[in-house]
């Protein structure tokens, strides 16, 4: 699609995106560029990945009317339930189409990133599926704070290395992870959890992503009548969500967009992962975007109670839609997300990721019309996030 939010031919989502990596790396990434839109719009490709969808994922996921909750706030909120897809999240949707698109590209091997960890184990979870060997780099805080998934994963067959330089969240891992295919770029695929990295993965994820938007058209026709809402909020780090909850609607002029990040303890705190506010343009992980960081160029260390919001940029579509005014982008706090995430469990019975919770806080902090039809994107559950919900408010 050749218009103004969608990527153009050069892998740039107006003056964000590219391809900036190590020579090493450019055999890797033309090989994905040259194939990657043939294998996806190829028929038995589509009629494999529709099926996993379908039988395996548990897709379509649910668009729940959140009665309490809209009452609560005198507007009509809908909920995209992807957190009862297989594995917990919407990440096991890019997952699965990247498994498929890496086997017809003949790889042998697969790695991936993995912050809060629901991308870690749907990775895994597809390589078990398929019978690939994978390894998950994970940055060593998050492997202490998300201990059940790290179980997952080695359950599910996968070798769990931490990353422990940097911050050792989730950019050191992702840095790990790109080492590890320079060193291996014959037989191994990168599974990006995100809409990051170079051209052309936030492409390819946006579109794996999409059938999320895809499905809220449809069911919202069936239920109101109409296929479009007023409101698609949705929560952003890199922003893979997000860019699966918004992609049908870009063009959608009259459907608003709301972007939510992580301001952590205050936007200004020091402690914080707010990027559009905080971001300026330059280069991390093979992308241009708005990234957090120093006068002189070096990364700030981002900091949030979500272990997968805590990410210094945002995917290059995110850092358009924000410069073109196309999407509004908030910030909530720790303290803001956690209380949404625990209204949500006593109103609605649905104990939300703390991610998610970030998305939902929204409703606290801004008005909407009775009539409003207003969909919240809920990314994932929060079994991962237990401990912290406990620890928080001292249960």
């Amino acid at each position: 699609m050749k218009n103004s939010y969608h990527i153009d031919e050069k892998g740039y989502y107006g003056e964000f995106g590219g391809a900036f990596v190590p020579e090493m790396l450019q055999p890797n990434l033309t090989e994905l560029k040259e194939q990657y839109l043939n294998i996806l719009g190829d028929e038995e490709f589509q009629e494999e990945f529709q099926d996993l969808l379908k039988q395996y994922v548990g897709r379509p996921t649910p668009l729940y009317y959140a009665k309490r909750l809209s009452e609560t706030y005198g507007t009509k909120v809908y909920l995209k339930r992807e957190d009862l897809c297989h594995t917990g999240a919407h990440k096991v949707n890019n997952t699965v189409g990247q498994i498929l698109l890496a086997k017809r590209l003949g790889k042998k091997r697969i790695i991936a990133e993995t912050g809060a960890g629901q991308h870690g184990v749907a990775t895994a979870t597809v390589c078990a599926l398929m019978g690939l060997p994978c390894v998950i780099y994970m940055g060593a805080i998050d492997i202490e704070r998300q201990a059940p998934n790290v179980a997952r994963m080695k359950m599910l067959g996968a070798t769990v290395i931490p990353a422990k330089s940097g911050s050792k969240t989730l950019k050191d891992a992702t840095n790990e992870a790109i080492r590890d295919w320079i060193s291996n770029p014959t037989d191994t695929h990168y599974i990006i959890g995100s809409v990051v990295g170079p051209h052309p993965y936030p492409d390819l994820v946006a579109r794996l992503q999409s059938i999320i938007s895809k499905e809220i058209k449809k069911q919202l026709l069936e239920v109101e009548g109409k296929e479009n809402p007023d409101y698609v909020i949705a929560c952003v780090g890199g922003g893979s969500n997000a860019a699966g909850a918004f992609y049908h609607f870009l063009e959608e002029e009259n459907v608003k967009l709301i972007a939510v990040e992580a301001a952590g303890k205050g936007v200004n705190s020091g402690e914080s992962a707010a990027t559009s506010i905080l971001g300026r343009t330059g280069i991390i992980h093979g992308s241009k975007t708005l990234l957090m960081q120093s006068k002189d160029g070096q990364i700030t260390e981002p900091y949030s109670i979500s272990a997968g919001l805590d990410y210094p940029g945002v995917g290059p579509l995110h850092a358009h839609l924000f410069q073109s005014k196309r999407a509004d982008f908030v910030a909530i706090t720790d303290e803001d997300a956690m209380k949404a995430g625990l209204q949500l469990s006593k109103l609605e019975g649905i104990i939300p990721a703390i991610e998610t919770s970030h998305a939902l806080a929204l409703l606290e902090q801004k008005t909407f019309k009775e009539d409003d039809i207003v969909v919240i994107n809920l990314s994932g559950r929060g079994d991962k996030d237990l401990q912290t919900y406990i620890d928080y408010f001292k249960y």
